[in-house]
């Protein structure tokens, strides 16, 4: 049996996400158009599971929240977030939304004023990736089809974040290795920095390395960058002394 024509409308918009090259922002805002598509919404949270914390964390929203992304956290089974998570289960509040137990309130999100609230896992493999959070301003009842297709969303697109989110990762991993490289390079260019100074000045280790930081905050210019204009002194100093 073929699916409903907007479920063939949904697959072929996400193959076409899927197939680009966005980045794992651009497609977390991508999912939150999809959503707004199939729910007619008045706001859309998009959440994004931490492993290294247990915690699902704010990555994405319809309304503007640029000062809360990555900073509004729920641990699995807290809120109904939480608890979506936990389950991998849908939950759907038609009204008053706020007073069903589970439901944690965050005063940042204007959101959890709103009434009706639809909480869809966002899934690969049956690994959680996160969860897509549904807010109307009014009483609304879910229909079968609207859970039906924002499930389909997000187990579609659960598979893409997936290698989004460890693309990001790498990415972070291999800057953080590129940064310790900087900085080991940078510490040996100090450290024959103030072996030049200790022996041109008869100086100690501690005060070879008060010169280069009082320098290097009087000329305004990085200590790495003093260490190597040292060195390239030293060196062409020592060739002068060769060429005599």
């Amino acid at each position: 049996m073929e699916p409903p024509t907007s479920q063939v409308a949904l697959l072929h918009r996400i193959s076409s996400i899927v197939s680009s090259e966005l980045s794992l922002d651009e497609m977390l805002g991508e999912i939150v158009g999809l959503t707004v598509q199939v729910t007619d919404c008045d706001a859309c949270l998009v959440y994004l599971f931490e492993r290294e914390t247990n915690e699902i964390v704010l990555r994405a929203s319809q309304v503007p929240h640029q000062a809360d992304l990555g900073n509004i956290r729920m641990k699995v089974g807290e809120g109904v977030t939480g608890w979506v998570a936990e389950h991998r289960s849908v939950v759907a509040l038609p009204a008053h939304a706020s007073a069903d137990s589970r439901f944690k309130r965050f005063r940042a999100l204007v959101e959890d004023t709103y009434e009706a609230f639809l909480s869809v896992p966002l899934v690969s493999s049956g690994d959680l990736i996160g969860v897509i959070n549904v807010h109307h301003r009014e009483a609304h009842s879910h229909s079968s089809d609207e859970i039906a297709l924002l499930t389909f969303v997000g187990e579609q697109m659960g598979g893409a974040i997936s290698k989004s989110v460890l693309a990001e990762e790498n990415a972070r991993l291999l800057e953080e290795t590129a940064e310790m490289r900087r900085q080991l390079e940078t510490r040996k260019l100090v450290e024959r920095a103030k072996g030049i100074l200790q022996h041109r000045h008869s100086l100690t280790e501690e005060e070879a390395y008060l010169r280069l930081r009082n320098e290097s905050r009087r000329l305004r210019r990085p200590m790495r960058e003093l260490a190597e204009a040292i060195i390239l002194a030293e060196d062409l100093s020592r060739k002068s002394d060769a060429i005599q």
